[in-house]
């Protein structure tokens, strides 16, 4: 358990042996005790080098406060509570402050800021920040039930964040509803989608880590790229990383519900005309989390993006019409994932 790394050197007054010179700041997994049961987290710590003391480590009280906090949010993701970084993001999902979230909801003006900084939340508080981000219509509701603990001008603010929200997941709804229908043939786990029910979170960031690390990324090269992570996916770990199903079409491997799946919410799509056609260019909407992926994914995802990041769409069509997978199957049926296995190698 005290296995530790180091993350930086920094010149600073040492209180070990009272000189000013290069201590280490490191990390180490250790355990500590939240609420009477034991956590496992991470600490931080500085280590002075120069000492022959067996103490020569120490924690400044600031640092000791974050050493707490991790350990309660290691606590809270123990419990199924929000971490206090998770809450963080409730607010900024919406826009809000500490004390206008704690407004929103009814509570003091300070309950979230202790939230994020040292009290553990109970489950019905917890339940409540659950709802406020999964259902906007809840937080809309919660708003204007307390719009009298905000000034006209920042209640009408909130509210149209809110109400973008609103509209903005309303979309987002209908056409994962329209995606689903035409995954309906598909809900069991086969060769067809990969032995994988199709993750629409997991989808989402795939196509929004594409759209930041390949260039002049278009909707036909997305779909190729698709396809390649999701085969170089099963041939290694035998099942897909998305669950999409892929049909055997004249521009190679195209997923159904193609034209659905470019306006999930971590990208735009952006029409160009070029040559009197129109092509839709994928550019990045938010950012992406890498803790979305495993390590396994993002080693999938960089070499499938490194492989193919200069191709033309013409390039990886041509380069895709050569694989087994392809070459075996007839035109418009679907492609299984037992043919990936024998998927020409990428560099």
């Amino acid at each position: 358990m005290n296995k530790d790394y180091l993350i930086e050197k920094i010149e600073m007054d040492c209180p070990i042996c009272n000189k000013v010179h290069s201590l280490e700041m490191r990390k180490r997994l250790t355990q500590g005790l939240v609420k009477g049961e034991v956590v496992d987290y991470e600490e931080v710590y500085y280590l002075c080098p120069l000492s022959n003391e067996e103490e020569n480590k120490f924690v400044p009280a600031g640092l000791m406060d974050e050493n707490l906090l991790r350990a309660r949010d290691a606590y809270r993701s123990k419990k199924g509570l929000f971490t206090s970084k998770e809450i963080a993001k409730i607010r900024d999902f919406y826009g809000l402050a500490q004390s206008d979230f704690s407004a929103m909801l009814g509570w003091g003006d300070v309950t979230v800021t202790r939230y994020e900084s040292k009290t553990i939340q109970d489950e019905t508080y917890n339940n409540i920040m659950r709802m406020a981000y999964e259902n906007s219509m809840f937080a809309l509701e919660s708003l204007d039930k307390h719009k009298d603990r905000f000034t006209s001008e920042k209640y009408k603010r909130i509210r149209k964040n809110i109400t973008d929200k609103v509209e903005e997941l309303g979309k987002l709804y209908l056409k994962k509803q329209e995606i689903n229908s035409l995954y309906v043939n598909y809900q069991e786990e086969s060769e067809y989608n990969g032995y994988k029910q199709l993750d629409f979170k997991k989808l989402a960031s795939v196509i929004g880590y594409f759209s930041h690390f390949v260039n002049n990324l278009y909707k036909v090269k997305l779909m190729k790229l698709l396809w390649y992570a999701d085969v170089l996916h099963f041939r290694r770990h035998g099942r897909s990383m998305t669950g999409l199903v892929y049909k055997h079409m004249p521009y190679g491997a195209l997923p159904i519900a193609y034209d659905e799946i470019i306006y999930l919410p971590t990208v735009k799509v952006i029409e160009e005309i070029i040559y009197e056609d129109i092509s839709y260019k994928i550019v990045p909407n938010k950012e992406i989390n890498v803790s979305d992926f495993s390590l396994e994914e993002l080693s999938i995802l960089e070499t499938v993006a490194t492989a193919f990041k200069d191709y033309r769409s013409k390039e990886i069509v041509d380069y895709m019409h050569e694989e087994k997978a392809y070459l075996e199957t007839e035109a418009y049926q679907i492609i299984p994932f037992n043919l990936a296995k024998e998927l020409k190698e990428l560099r």
